[in-house]
């Protein structure tokens, strides 16, 4: 399993350790993701749960080893990502679906349940030594036309899937800092709620 003490989080409680040492890495070593790991990855995607098991996600993969696959997606990214996204294993474009198959109805929770195909992505990755940084970051336009992606299809991130490098290897001390700065996240009580917005939970949950 993918180790960086400085990045491991520092947790109020104790969390499963994959969810722990979880990050998101700007370095990456300019390694190929090996198949079948790339395969376990999107299966643990595959059995996300999902509103009526709609399951409204769908990816487009474009593995470092097909060359023109991987340069056309990373085209698709931001100026400010290409660079660091260059050394990735696989770039994912994740698309959602607008609308629920059996009716055509809005489904307003589509990018929730691409959430959740992610974060067991991401989870899968971490456990096979892998790293993954989702990226906002997108030329969404651009994205769409290169896929010729439906309008009932919305493109929506790109997920950057390899193994982390050496932030000390690096030349852009900006994102070297980035990689080496300790994670940190709002305390419990900031964003837990009992009984009405913003009050607290302690009365239910004892310390947040």
């Amino acid at each position: 399993m993918m180790q960086n003490l400085i990045k491991q989080a520092n947790t109020d409680h104790s969390i499963q350790e994959l969810l722990a040492v979880r990050y998101s890495p700007y370095t990456f070593a300019p390694r190929l993701v090996e198949t079948q790991k790339l395969l376990l990855c999107l299966e643990a995607a595959r059995w996300a749960a999902s509103s009526f098991n709609e399951q409204p996600w769908s990816f487009l993969v474009a593995p470092r080893q097909q060359a023109q696959e991987f340069e056309k997606m990373q085209g698709c990214l931001v100026e400010a990502n290409q660079s660091w996204a260059a050394n990735a294993g696989v770039l994912i474009l994740t698309v959602v679906s607008k609308t629920f198959t059996g009716n055509n109805k809005p489904n307003r929770v589509a990018e929730h349940d691409l959430g959740l195909a992610a974060a067991n992505l991401t989870v899968q990755a971490t456990a096979l030594g892998l790293a993954v940084h989702q990226m906002a970051g997108v030329n969404l336009t651009k994205a769409r036309q290169t896929y010729q992606i439906p309008d009932s299809f919305e493109p929506f991130t790109v997920i950057a899937l390899g193994y982390a490098g050496d932030p000390a290897r690096t030349q852009d001390p900006v994102l070297a800092e980035r990689d080496q700065t300790p994670r940190s996240r709002k305390p419990l009580q900031e964003f837990v709620f009992f009984g009405a917005w913003q009050q607290s939970a302690q009365d239910v949950l004892g310390r947040v």
